[in-house]
């Protein structure tokens, strides 16, 4: 009697530890904060929970994570960026597969992901659209890169900043005086990477400041920077990522270049994902679901979730979920 009502338990949620990636951006206290531990002076980017090797999740026993799912086709992280990121874009599963067999990639799949903020939150998210930019760029003086925008386009024109056919300073130093937004950006960056073409190709950028519950969502070939504050992603569990600049790191600007989507984003917010509270991202094959306390979730299959009390848990198929704070639940679609 008691093995068959052993069986036919329904299987509990089970606490997880995710991995700590202390890059140089991050922030020192928001996830430790949110982790109850005390900060260490070190900067706590990013928390992992997943099954990637490079920063593999374990179980309360000590297990790793995959030993009960198998290797995970999405990763969960928070991320908490104190200083800008670098400018960078993602391939497709077909780039990624292809790149992976010249060596240019570490993995062979793609890396779409999601970006729910936590705190108010500034991004450049995917390419403005023309007639936008042309007008950003008189405001700030910035007029021979209007007029070669106007005559090439947004695809000759950063081919043409990375690959110095057209020279970015002058671009750079116009935005000195302006106080728009993406010039204060410009003048900081600018700081830090003195004459970089990343700097003026900015401008080109949609710029970005998230509310608690607002996402993007950043699609192969989307040339995006998270520049400040805090948030739960989603993505494809890879690390397939291709580096433009603001960086120390290595950038691969050919590689950039062939891979960049030129089209322009009208609208990078994920608007209705934040009212209703699910965020798709159908790349990956699965959505970030979010539960308020008074809720109820079931798992339909190897979920992953991490609280706003920063409690993370494993959700086998049938598990129920009845959290005391708000919780973002990963689903497989």
């Amino acid at each position: 009697m008691t093995g068959a009502a052993t069986s036919g338990a329904r299987p509990q949620p089970s606490p997880v530890t995710g991995a700590v990636q202390h890059y140089a951006w991050g922030d020192p206290t928001f996830i430790p904060e949110l982790l109850g531990t005390r900060p260490d002076g070190r900067p706590w980017a990013e928390l992992w929970l997943g099954t990637h090797p490079n920063g593999p999740a374990t179980l309360a026993d000590g297990r790793p994570l995959a030993e009960v799912t198998g290797d995970l086709p999405y990763l969960l992280k928070v991320l908490a960026a104190a200083e800008p990121l670098s400018l960078q874009v993602h391939p497709d599963a077909e780039q990624a597969v292809d790149g992976f067999a010249r060596g240019v990639y570490p993995d062979g799949r793609a890396k779409p992901e999601l970006l729910v903020a936590l705190t108010p939150f500034e991004a450049f998210c995917g390419l403005r659209p023309v007639g936008a930019t042309i007008e950003l760029l008189g405001d700030v003086g910035a007029d021979d890169l209007a007029d070669h925008l106007r005559t090439n386009g947004l695809r000759a024109t950063i081919a043409d900043l990375y690959q110095r056919r057209f020279d970015p300073r002058a671009s750079i130093e116009a935005c000195a005086t302006s106080d728009r937004p993406e010039a204060v950006w410009v003048r900081r960056l600018a700081e830090r990477y003195p004459g970089e073409a990343s700097v003026a190709v900015t401008l080109l950028l949609n710029l970005v400041v998230l509310q608690p519950g607002e996402a993007l969502h950043l699609t192969a070939g989307n040339l995006h920077a998270y520049l400040s504050g805090a948030g739960i992603e989603l993505m494809g569990a890879s690390d397939n990522v291709v580096r433009g600049g603001l960086t120390a790191k290595p950038v691969d600007v050919d590689e950039l270049l062939r891979i960049l989507d030129p089209s322009p984003l009208v609208q990078p917010v994920m608007t209705e994902a934040a009212v209703v509270g699910r965020y798709p991202l159908p790349e990956a094959g699965c959505t970030l679901v979010r539960v308020d306390p008074g809720d109820v979730h079931v798992s339909s299959g190897h979920e992953l979730s991490i609280s706003l009390d920063g409690v993370a848990h494993y959700l086998a198929p049938g598990a129920r979920l009845s959290p005391t704070s708000r919780t973002f639940v990963v689903t497989l679609s």
